[in-house]
Protein backbone atom coordinates (compact mmCIF):
# COMPACT_ATOMS: atom_id res chain seq x y z
CA UNK A 1 0.00 0.00 0.00
CA UNK A 2 1.88 3.28 -1.40
CA UNK A 3 1.57 6.02 0.97
CA UNK A 4 -0.66 9.20 -0.09
CA UNK A 5 1.01 11.53 -2.00
CA UNK A 6 1.94 14.75 0.36
CA UNK A 7 1.73 17.61 -2.22
CA UNK A 8 -2.07 16.19 -3.22
CA UNK A 9 -2.71 15.66 0.39
CA UNK A 10 -1.90 19.11 1.29
CA UNK A 11 -3.77 20.56 -1.27
CA UNK A 12 -6.94 18.39 -0.31
CA UNK A 13 -6.31 20.31 3.28
CA UNK A 14 -6.38 23.20 1.86
CA UNK A 15 -9.98 22.60 -0.65
CA UNK A 16 -11.06 21.74 2.94
CA UNK A 17 -10.34 25.11 4.31
CA UNK A 18 -11.46 26.83 1.65
CA UNK A 19 -15.00 24.93 1.73
CA UNK A 20 -15.04 25.57 5.16
CA UNK A 21 -14.39 29.26 4.95
CA UNK A 22 -17.30 29.63 1.93
CA UNK A 23 -19.50 27.90 4.21
CA UNK A 24 -19.08 30.65 7.01
CA UNK A 25 -19.26 33.41 5.13
CA UNK A 26 -22.14 31.95 2.61
CA UNK A 27 -23.94 31.83 5.94
CA UNK A 28 -22.91 35.37 7.10
CA UNK A 29 -24.53 36.86 3.76
CA UNK A 30 -27.81 34.95 3.99
CA UNK A 31 -28.33 36.15 7.84
CA UNK A 32 -27.49 39.38 7.08
CA UNK A 33 -29.94 39.49 3.20
CA UNK A 34 -32.36 41.05 6.10
CA UNK A 35 -30.73 43.66 7.00
CA UNK A 36 -30.01 42.85 10.76
CA UNK A 37 -26.25 41.95 12.12
CA UNK A 38 -26.02 38.21 13.06
CA UNK A 39 -24.35 36.99 15.85
CA UNK A 40 -21.55 34.74 15.81
CA UNK A 41 -23.35 31.64 17.45
CA UNK A 42 -25.95 32.40 14.74
CA UNK A 43 -23.35 32.32 11.85
CA UNK A 44 -21.80 29.07 13.30
CA UNK A 45 -25.38 27.43 13.48
CA UNK A 46 -25.92 28.29 10.11
CA UNK A 47 -22.95 27.08 8.68
CA UNK A 48 -22.60 23.97 10.62
CA UNK A 49 -19.44 24.75 12.56
CA UNK A 50 -18.28 25.35 15.86
CA UNK A 51 -17.79 29.20 16.89
CA UNK A 52 -14.54 28.51 17.41
CA UNK A 53 -14.23 26.90 13.60
CA UNK A 54 -15.28 30.63 13.17
CA UNK A 55 -13.13 32.32 14.68
CA UNK A 56 -10.19 30.31 13.10
CA UNK A 57 -11.13 31.62 10.22
CA UNK A 58 -12.01 35.71 11.10
CA UNK A 59 -10.96 36.80 14.35
CA UNK A 60 -14.04 39.42 14.78
CA UNK A 61 -17.62 39.58 13.64
CA UNK A 62 -16.46 42.98 11.61
CA UNK A 63 -13.44 41.23 9.34
CA UNK A 64 -16.43 38.64 8.76
CA UNK A 65 -19.29 40.46 7.71
CA UNK A 66 -17.13 43.12 5.61
CA UNK A 67 -15.67 40.22 3.89
CA UNK A 68 -18.91 38.56 3.19
CA UNK A 69 -20.26 41.96 2.41
CA UNK A 70 -17.54 42.51 -0.69
CA UNK A 71 -17.71 38.81 -1.82
CA UNK A 72 -21.62 39.53 -2.10
CA UNK A 73 -21.01 42.52 -4.09
CA UNK A 74 -17.97 41.74 -6.07
CA UNK A 75 -18.40 37.96 -6.77
CA UNK A 76 -21.68 37.27 -9.33
CA UNK A 77 -20.39 39.90 -11.57
CA UNK A 78 -16.48 38.18 -11.90
CA UNK A 79 -17.92 35.15 -12.01
CA UNK A 80 -20.09 36.65 -14.97
CA UNK A 81 -16.99 38.10 -16.88
CA UNK A 82 -15.13 35.14 -16.19
CA UNK A 83 -17.32 32.76 -17.80
CA UNK A 84 -17.41 34.94 -21.42
CA UNK A 85 -17.31 32.18 -23.94
CA UNK A 86 -15.04 34.98 -26.20
CA UNK A 87 -12.12 35.30 -24.04
CA UNK A 88 -11.95 31.56 -22.85
CA UNK A 89 -8.60 30.89 -24.53
CA UNK A 90 -7.18 34.66 -23.80
CA UNK A 91 -5.52 34.55 -20.36
CA UNK A 92 -4.98 38.34 -20.95
CA UNK A 93 -7.99 39.06 -22.08
CA UNK A 94 -9.29 37.21 -18.69
CA UNK A 95 -7.65 39.08 -16.51
CA UNK A 96 -8.25 42.29 -18.47
CA UNK A 97 -12.20 41.52 -17.79
CA UNK A 98 -11.48 40.62 -14.20
CA UNK A 99 -9.99 44.08 -13.41
CA UNK A 100 -12.71 46.11 -15.47
CA UNK A 101 -15.04 44.21 -13.55
CA UNK A 102 -13.27 44.99 -9.89
CA UNK A 103 -12.73 48.87 -10.63
CA UNK A 104 -16.22 49.04 -12.05
CA UNK A 105 -17.75 47.94 -8.44
CA UNK A 106 -14.67 50.32 -6.24
CA UNK A 107 -16.90 53.11 -5.80
CA UNK A 108 -18.63 50.71 -3.20
CA UNK A 109 -16.24 47.43 -2.72
CA UNK A 110 -12.76 49.89 -1.92
CA UNK A 111 -14.03 51.33 1.50
CA UNK A 112 -15.00 47.91 2.09
CA UNK A 113 -11.31 47.01 1.48
CA UNK A 114 -9.87 49.88 3.47
CA UNK A 115 -11.59 48.24 6.55
CA UNK A 116 -10.70 45.06 5.84
CA UNK A 117 -6.92 45.63 5.06
CA UNK A 118 -6.69 47.72 8.68
CA UNK A 119 -8.41 44.65 10.55
CA UNK A 120 -6.31 42.46 9.10
CA UNK A 121 -2.97 44.52 9.85
CA UNK A 122 -4.27 45.77 13.16
CA UNK A 123 -5.03 41.69 13.89
CA UNK A 124 -1.85 40.64 16.39
CA UNK A 125 0.63 37.94 15.82
CA UNK A 126 -0.87 34.63 16.92
CA UNK A 127 -4.27 35.24 17.36
CA UNK A 128 -5.63 33.05 15.12
CA UNK A 129 -5.71 29.18 15.20
CA UNK A 130 -3.46 29.43 12.13
CA UNK A 131 -0.94 32.21 12.33
CA UNK A 132 1.21 31.17 9.96
CA UNK A 133 -1.22 30.75 7.19
CA UNK A 134 -3.09 33.87 5.18
CA UNK A 135 -4.87 36.34 7.24
CA UNK A 136 -7.09 36.63 4.25
CA UNK A 137 -9.27 34.56 2.12
CA UNK A 138 -8.37 33.13 -1.16
CA UNK A 139 -11.08 34.92 -3.08
CA UNK A 140 -8.83 37.18 -5.22
CA UNK A 141 -6.37 33.56 -5.61
CA UNK A 142 -8.98 32.22 -6.99
CA UNK A 143 -10.23 34.74 -9.52
CA UNK A 144 -6.62 35.61 -10.67
CA UNK A 145 -6.24 31.00 -10.64
CA UNK A 146 -9.41 31.37 -13.13
CA UNK A 147 -8.45 34.44 -15.57
CA UNK A 148 -5.14 32.34 -15.63
CA UNK A 149 -6.65 28.73 -16.80
CA UNK A 150 -5.83 28.64 -20.59
CA UNK A 151 -1.88 29.16 -19.11
CA UNK A 152 -2.40 26.09 -16.05
CA UNK A 153 -1.39 23.24 -18.70
CA UNK A 154 0.93 25.28 -20.55
CA UNK A 155 3.46 26.71 -17.48
CA UNK A 156 5.25 24.44 -15.37
CA UNK A 157 3.82 24.65 -12.09
CA UNK A 158 6.75 26.95 -10.53
CA UNK A 159 6.26 29.63 -13.33
CA UNK A 160 2.10 29.60 -13.14
CA UNK A 161 2.34 30.30 -9.23
CA UNK A 162 4.98 32.73 -9.52
CA UNK A 163 2.65 34.46 -12.20
CA UNK A 164 -0.50 34.31 -9.99
CA UNK A 165 1.74 35.47 -6.75
CA UNK A 166 3.19 38.32 -9.22
CA UNK A 167 -0.56 39.14 -10.13
CA UNK A 168 -1.64 38.92 -6.40
CA UNK A 169 0.34 42.42 -6.22
CA UNK A 170 -1.31 44.23 -9.08
CA UNK A 171 -4.57 42.83 -9.18
CA UNK A 172 -6.69 44.37 -5.56
CA UNK A 173 -7.47 46.67 -3.24
CA UNK A 174 -3.53 46.99 -2.27
CA UNK A 175 -2.76 48.52 -5.86
CA UNK A 176 -5.84 50.34 -5.66
CA UNK A 177 -5.09 52.39 -2.40
CA UNK A 178 -1.41 53.11 -3.84
CA UNK A 179 -2.27 54.27 -6.69
CA UNK A 180 -5.00 56.65 -5.43
CA UNK A 181 -3.16 57.84 -2.42
CA UNK A 182 0.61 57.58 -3.13
CA UNK A 183 0.33 58.92 -7.29
CA UNK A 184 -2.90 60.86 -6.61
CA UNK A 185 -4.46 58.84 -10.08
CA UNK A 186 -7.92 59.58 -10.93
CA UNK A 187 -10.15 56.15 -12.05
CA UNK A 188 -9.07 56.11 -15.47
CA UNK A 189 -5.47 56.37 -15.02
CA UNK A 190 -5.75 53.63 -12.20
CA UNK A 191 -7.71 51.12 -14.44
CA UNK A 192 -5.04 51.97 -17.23
CA UNK A 193 -1.99 51.31 -15.16
CA UNK A 194 -3.37 47.77 -12.79
CA UNK A 195 -4.21 46.63 -16.74
CA UNK A 196 -0.73 47.34 -18.03
CA UNK A 197 0.91 46.15 -15.64
CA UNK A 198 -1.19 42.95 -15.15
CA UNK A 199 -0.73 42.09 -18.74
CA UNK A 200 2.57 42.96 -18.66
CA UNK A 201 3.44 40.12 -16.28
CA UNK A 202 0.94 37.17 -18.13
CA UNK A 203 3.31 38.25 -21.44
CA UNK A 204 6.05 37.95 -19.93
CA UNK A 205 5.50 34.48 -18.17
CA UNK A 206 4.38 33.34 -21.49
CA UNK A 207 7.55 34.39 -23.73
CA UNK A 208 9.81 33.01 -20.77
CA UNK A 209 7.75 29.77 -21.61
CA UNK A 210 8.10 29.71 -25.18
CA UNK A 211 12.03 30.92 -24.49
CA UNK A 212 12.64 27.56 -22.85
Amino acid sequence: MTSEDPVRRGGGREAQRRRTRKAIVDAAVRLSAGGATPSIDEIAAAADVSRRTVYAYFPSLDHLLIDATAGALNEPPVEQALADPSISDDPAARVDALIRTLLTYSPQSLPLGRRLIRLTVDQPAGETAEPAGPRRGPRRIEWLEQACEPLRGTLSQESYQRLISALTIVVGWEAQIALRDVRGLGPEAEEEAITWAARALVETAIREHEAE
